[in-house]
């Protein structure tokens, strides 16, 4: 059952085509947005959550089609973007209580949720810890907890990993397949790296605005006669490995 339907999505700024009639339909489980920094991934991630309204195209989160009924999809939408959100001056717990507020959850839910994921990804102790004296890793446990506030079934993460140590990456990626795996969520993971689309349900490779494909990593591999899914992004891109291919390795 699709929970996320996307149908001929176009976005330009200008003469720029960030987006060129992106279609794709998502179920429950983990997806890989891969594509390089430009690729579109960001405008894509803004105009699902309703930040910017699509040129042409339909979007529909179970059932409902976000141009008309955007509170109703946001309530059932989880959102960790790029850039840190948090009030770092709060605690852990305060920063979970105004996310819960701003989406209308009464008080007793608030406070059943926030212990729930706090437990959940092992945060527990921290609750009173201002997040200013938090790693970068719990940071992004901390966000992560709070889009599970409304217990979504929709969770976007956009170049979550961004500027988090290799065992902090390592770390959220997979407490976010567990969660995943655990609550039957859809995950949408918008990533350049490669390593982190590998264990993907699907990747969905976005190049230049246009997604180019849809597929298990293994079907990708196969249907471009490549042996790594760093070959077949190429593949279907057209671009020339460089160094920053090299780097997506590690």
């Amino acid at each position: 059952m699709s929970i996320l339907s996307v149908q001929s999505v176009s976005k330009s700024y200008g003469s720029v085509a960030a987006l060129q009639a992106v279609s794709f339909n998502l179920a429950a489980g983990f997806y890989a947005l891969l594509g390089p920094n430009g690729a579109g991934k960001s405008t894509l991630f803004q105009v699902l959550t309703g930040l910017f309204a699509p040129d042409q195209g339909e979007i529909v989160l179970n059932g409902l089609n976000i141009k008309h009924n955007l509170p109703a999809a946001l309530a059932q939408m989880g959102v960790v973007f790029q850039q840190p959100a948090l009030d770092l001056d709060l605690s852990v717990q305060t920063n979970l209580n105004f996310h819960g507020k701003l989406h209308g959850l009464s008080n007793s839910n608030i406070k059943a949720r926030s212990q729930a994921v706090l437990a959940q990804l092992a945060l527990t102790e921290l609750a009173n810890q201002t997040c200013r004296r938090l790693s970068g890793g719990n940071r992004r446990k901390v966000e992560l907890a709070r889009a599970l506030m409304t217990e979504p079934q929709l969770l976007l993460m956009d170049e979550a990993t961004v500027g988090l140590d290799p065992a902090s990456r390592a770390s959220l990626l997979t407490y976010v397949h567990q969660l995943c795996d655990q609550q039957k969520l859809c995950v949408l993971w918008a990533t350049h790296l490669i390593d982190e689309a590998e264990n993907a349900q699907q990747v969905l490779v976005l190049h230049k605005g246009k997604l180019l494909a849809q597929a298990s990593p293994a079907q990708l591999i196969a249907q471009t006669a490549t042996s790594s899914l760093l070959e077949a992004f190429f593949q279907l891109s057209g671009e020339t490995p460089g160094v920053e291919a090299k780097l997506a390795r590690l």
